[in-house]
């Protein structure tokens, strides 16, 4: 359920039916239960006692608050790794990129938004800081729930699968500024599509 959450197979808003999904799962109704109130519990579902099961919507000031969290967090892990990182351990995220651009050729939004997940989990853990890295492993969910959501609704997503590469290049050239502001703008431009979800 978490995954159909976080790839934006089940969208903000969309009702979940506890019959339906104890048969879809092949489970009882107590184990399902005990499932919803840990989604619950996540924030990623909303239960109204006696009325209804939904995935939590998104607002607009939640993206607001989502994107700009991100942005401090991401822009920190940059200054983090062009301090501690060698060239070398950069390569983790040229990978990345480069799984999400041909996910974006091929033109599959879905795994664009794996990659683009795991390229932004990359960069925190390159930081190499473990408070950081916890904090971002708190809203790390909505991250993919959110890139997940935008992926699908973006046309130009090898544009922005390639929108990577030049965050990557900053860091490799040491350019905390530059870096900085490509993170930054990347981040911005992405919170801008997301209307209304």
């Amino acid at each position: 359920l978490r995954e159909s959450i976080l790839t934006a197979e089940l969208k903000p808003g969309q009702t979940m039916v506890e019959s339906s999904l104890a048969d879809q799962f092949g489970v009882s109704r107590a184990p399902l239960r005990e499932a919803l109130q840990i989604l619950n519990a996540e924030g990623l579902i909303e239960l109204i006692p006696y009325h209804k099961t939904m995935v939590r919507r998104l607002t607009r000031n939640d993206i607001e608050e989502l994107y700009s969290l991100r942005s401090t967090l991401e822009a920190f892990a940059i200054k983090r790794i062009i301090e501690n990182v060698s060239p070398i351990d950069l390569e983790a995220l040229d990978v990345c990129c480069a799984k999400m651009v041909d996910a974006a050729i091929a033109n599959d939004p879905q795994l664009v938004s794996v990659f683009d997940h795991q390229f932004h989990d990359t960069l925190i853990t390159l930081s190499n800081h473990n408070l950081l890295i916890s904090t971002w492993n708190t809203v790390s969910q909505r991250v993919h729930q959110v890139l997940a959501l935008r992926d699908m609704r973006r046309k130009d997503i090898e544009v922005m699968a390639r929108s990577h590469i030049p965050i990557i290049d900053a860091i490799r050239s040491y350019d905390l500024p530059l870096a900085t502001h490509l993170i930054e703008v990347h981040i911005a431009t992405a919170s801008d599509l997301i209307v209304d979800i």
